[in-house]
């Protein structure tokens, strides 16, 4: 997802329900988020579907970071051995692989 560009992708609500057609391809074409507003102040942003898409999958990864980092503060962790040993327990096989 690129930078925001004040001067082109803020539009008052009543201006993008009168063009939204436009702005939809617009925001096709470019994957820059629009900022819709409503009484001069920000009331919503619209996303293409895959800059939605790469923002929450960002998001998923960064609670990803934080679980495994919780879990490390709290002692919830394997030596490299326990889990070869837990694999091996599961689904069988060598030291060899």
């Amino acid at each position: 997802m690129r930078r925001l560009r004040v001067s082109e992708n803020i539009i008052p609500v009543s201006a993008f329900k009168a063009q939204a057609a436009d702005w939809l391809r617009r925001l096709a074409d470019s994957s820059e988020p629009v900022v819709i507003t409503q009484n001069g102040k920000a009331a919503g942003v619209l996303l293409s579907p895959a800059a939605y898409d790469e923002l929450t999958e960002r998001l998923e990864l960064m609670r990803a970071v934080v679980e495994g980092m919780d879990d490390v503060e709290a002692g919830r962790i394997a030596s490299h051995e326990q889990v070869v040993a837990e694999m091996r327990r599961r689904f069988g096989g060598s030291a060899d692989g």
